[in-house]
């Protein structure tokens, strides 16, 4: 059963977590600097696995979109052995941070601890096996990670060609990252019903897959971390820079299966008319059509959920930024929003509007992302409305706190 192939997974990983928890620094970011000698080296191996997912996802009716998730090109995988190098590189986060005195010769200590384990799933984007496995790695916990069918034999390969050996070879017990081998997708609901063994699972994915993940592993008490929604909204001003836009709108469109691409364009309704027609040309030369009103979908829809219309954006005239932050607010994901103005006042009033995750004045939201806002990969982007790690989550989000009490000497 697939359960029992997932517990099997989880039942490892904590076996092996007290290797990985002891582990110096030097050893820890010896197996990252590893891991990145080891992708270049073993790059036929990976892109050859990489191909053969392709061609199966194609021969299957793939998207494009999708597609291009799922593909490792070169200059993608020399990326990702330079994040991995760069995560080598970056500090470890403290291990014990002084708080205040107490009376009686005492003293409070915060301790960070690791979780233990934590599961990791997602879908078809082999690069998130090495993105999520690093960060564990970093941050001291083992992992359980789970991918679709489409992306298991490059996420094999990674782990068995680059991942497990460069463990070992720091001296770090290789069993603490684990991949589900099945490609059943009831392994993705398997791994919410472990709390003993993995307390906290990090879900990547479509929005309704994964809310129902986070849903089941509410049942047996799993916390989640979840990436469900995604969805970037620019607003063009009155005041806008036409030209800065329009780079802008080109800027935000480069990849059109990502959560942080122009999904939704707001235009001040006093500009509107004088400029759709540039606009619409700007998106016809990045191969996107525009969604005029009246509109046959909610003005939020994610088009790069839709498979045969993912090359889309939704265009809306709105009275002003406050009511642009509004419809942001109240009708999409919460996770970006921008505008383009060269007004100081007016772009302080949407960004104090606007409540979602990440906020960008004259900026593109391909920007919310672990590696170009903080230098590190991401195990992905929460938009959680509670307080907790909010935004690109790295390795630093990953631990417990803990407080201890201890003589002042």
């Amino acid at each position: 059963m697939v359960d029992q192939v997932v517990e099997a997974c989880a039942r490892a990983a904590k076996q092996a977590a007290p290797s990985l928890a002891a582990a110096s620094e030097q050893a820890i970011d010896a197996a990252l600097t590893g891991m990145a000698q080891r992708l270049r080296a073993s790059a036929t191996a990976v892109l050859d696995a990489n191909a053969e997912d392709i061609a199966a996802a194609k021969a299957g009716g793939m998207s494009a979109g999708l597609l291009d998730r799922l593909t490792i090109t070169e200059a993608r995988l020399t990326a990702m052995a330079d994040a991995l190098d760069l995560l080598a590189g970056v500090p470890h986060a403290p291990r014990e941070t002084p708080v205040r005195d107490l009376p009686d010769g005492l003293k409070l200590v915060e301790r960070r601890r690791p979780v233990g384990v934590i599961g990791a799933n997602y879908e078809a984007r082999p690069n998130v096996t090495v993105d999520v496995a690093s960060q564990l790695v970093k941050s001291r916990n083992a992992g359980v990670l789970r991918t679709g069918s489409a992306a298991l034999g490059s996420a094999t390969a990674l782990v068995r060609a680059v991942i497990a050996p460069a463990l070992a070879e720091a001296g770090i017990d290789p069993a603490v990252i684990q991949l589900v081998p099945s490609p059943d997708r009831a392994a993705a609901a398997a791994l919410v019903r472990f709390p003993d063994l993995v307390p906290l699972v990090i879900l990547r994915g479509s929005g309704d897959s994964t809310r129902e993940l986070g849903f089941e592993a509410a049942k047996h008490g799993v916390r989640t971390l979840a990436h469900a929604d995604g969805g970037g909204v620019l607003y063009l001003d009155a005041d806008a820079d036409l030209a800065k836009a329009h780079d802008l709108i080109a800027r935000s469109l480069d990849r059109l299966g990502v959560c942080n691409r122009l999904n939704l364009l707001l235009i001040d309704a006093t500009v509107y008319a004088d400029v759709l027609q540039s606009v619409v040309e700007t998106l016809d030369k990045a191969g996107v059509r525009p969604s005029l009103p009246p509109h046959d979908h909610p003005i939020g829809y994610e088009w790069a959920l839709d498979s045969d219309h993912e090359a889309t954006v939704t265009i809306s005239p709105v009275d002003d930024a406050v009511q642009a932050a509004q419809v942001a607010n109240e009708k999409t994901s919460g996770l970006a929003a921008g505008i383009v103005t060269e007004n100081s006042a007016t772009a302080e009033a949407f960004m104090s509007a606007y409540t979602g995750t990440g906020v960008f004045w004259n900026a593109t939201t391909r920007l919310l992302d672990g590696f170009k806002l903080l230098a590190v990969p991401e195990t992905g982007i929460n938009i959680d409305k509670v307080p907790g790690p909010r935004g690109p989550v790295t390795y630093t989000d990953l631990s417990l706190r803990q407080y201890a009490v201890v003589p002042a000497q």
